[in-house]
């Protein structure tokens, strides 16, 4: 199946219009996310990503289940089994996902969050770039004021910095690749989640024997029975919205509202992690702000005009 075939440039206004609102949700699930970490402890980076691995299966399978779409993760996994395309594609995306999971567990606890905000950041640029390139597809004017604006925002971070850390060129430039390849999948967003889950669940479940964490979890049952199931439920919502907005809009446009989340990421950076923000960095984040503000007026204007 070709790229064009399964680009989302002909979705009509209220598939648009629900994606915008699925995005912003995930987004703000996310920076929650990161602050959640904090509560794990004593548990590791390695050990939390096991975890929410563990338990966001039972939350996606329930999703799953209250959807009614069992019957096409069943079609999912046979198909996989029958293709080695199919299945080659999907370890990929799940290798792909579970190293992000990783990153995302492991930055608040070694103070990298904002690190990680700068590749979402980043994330939106180089998404715009492979929409265009990969997909041809278009953006308005208002678009790409919004684009351009964060990329002075980044330009400046490069210019004072000379370079971009690990996490940063991590997120930027993984998370392009991984949304690549789950529209070559071509399947239900959610349904591919669950698949690629279910892929990673030995890894974590070999992470938890090795790394040790159930004998940490014995005397804390508060851990064990509350929050790491919590994780799972927030975590199975938060990726389940924002993987359904990456199929239902255009990748422009999607690329664009995905910086609302590293901006939640920095004042979840800043003001619960404890992270510090320097004076420069608003010359860095200023332009970003401003491109968030002129996405928020572009998609408020599309969703009047649909009407």
């Amino acid at each position: 199946m070709s790229a064009s075939s399964v680009a989302p440039s002909s979705m009509n206004g209220q598939a648009t219009g629900r994606g915008i609102v699925l995005s912003v949700n995930a987004s703000a699930l996310f920076a929650l996310l990161s602050a959640y970490t904090l509560w794990l402890a004593p548990l590791g980076g390695l050990d939390v990503f096991a975890w929410r691995v563990i338990w966001t299966v039972p939350g996606a399978l329930l999703l799953l289940a209250q959807r009614g779409r069992t019957a096409q993760m069943r079609a999912l996994f046979a198909r996989m089994l029958g293709d080695a395309r199919t299945a080659f594609v999907l370890v990929r995306s799940a290798a792909l996902l579970g190293v992000q999971m990783w990153l995302f567990q492991w930055a608040p606890l070694h103070g990298r969050m904002l690190e990680v905000s700068l590749g979402y950041f980043l994330l939106p640029l180089v998404m715009v770039l492979v929409g265009r390139i990969y997909y041809r597809e278009r953006l308005d004017a208002m678009q790409w004021l919004a684009v351009a604006c964060a990329a002075a925002g980044v330009a400046h971070e490069l210019v004072v910095t000379h370079a971009l850390a690990w996490p940063t060129l991590l997120v930027a430039f993984g998370y392009p690749l991984y949304f690549v390849l789950r529209r070559k999948i071509d399947a239900d967003s959610l349904t591919t989640f669950a698949i690629e889950m279910l892929l990673l669940l030995p890894v974590a479940a070999f992470e938890v024997w090795l790394g040790g964490s159930l004998d940490l979890l014995g005397p804390r049952p508060l851990l064990a029975f509350v929050l790491l199931p919590g994780l799972g439920a927030l975590s199975a919502v938060a990726q389940g919205f924002y993987l359904k907005a990456s199929r239902v809009l255009p990748l422009g446009l999607f690329g664009i509202l995905c910086y609302l989340e590293p901006v939640l990421l920095v004042v979840v950076s800043v003001s619960l992690l404890g992270e510090h923000f320097e004076a420069r960095q608003f010359a860095t984040y200023g332009p970003i702000w401003i491109a968030v503000s002129l996405t928020a007026v572009h998609s408020a204007r599309f969703l009047r005009n649909r009407r």
